[in-house]
């Protein structure tokens, strides 16, 4: 069970650093190139949004890569059966609770397995 959680987090992390980091420094996320949904965020921005975030900002774009490094380091250390590694997973499985619908996903398995 605890690989299931680790390799969750880690897709789910190593997405959103690489989204972040390539919107940091192309200046946009990944969106889809064609079809009814060109160009749009998934359903996270609209949540962001609503507390008032920029989706596409530089503030939120750093949010993906911190975000990123912080459930790898979380996932490691889980992983590697360290002290703090359990602890820092709960709490970075319940922060991206936000990252609809994947994010979401992911991070409630990861919670629901954790316990």
């Amino acid at each position: 069970m605890k690989w299931i959680i680790v390799i969750l987090i880690i897709l789910n992390a190593s997405w959103m650093l690489a989204d972040g980091s390539r919107a940091l420094v192309l200046g946009d996320y990944v969106t889809p190139a064609g079809g009814e949904y060109t160009g749009q965020l998934g359903p996270w921005a609209g949540f962001v949004k609503t507390i008032g975030i920029e989706p596409r900002s530089t503030l939120m774009k750093t949010v993906f890569v911190a975000y990123g490094l912080s459930a790898l380091t979380a996932a490691t250390g889980f992983g590697l059966d360290q002290p703090w590694g359990r602890n820092l997973l709960i709490v970075i499985s319940i922060l991206g609770l936000w990252y609809l619908p994947v994010g979401t996903a992911a991070n409630m398995d990861a919670l629901i397995c954790n316990f």
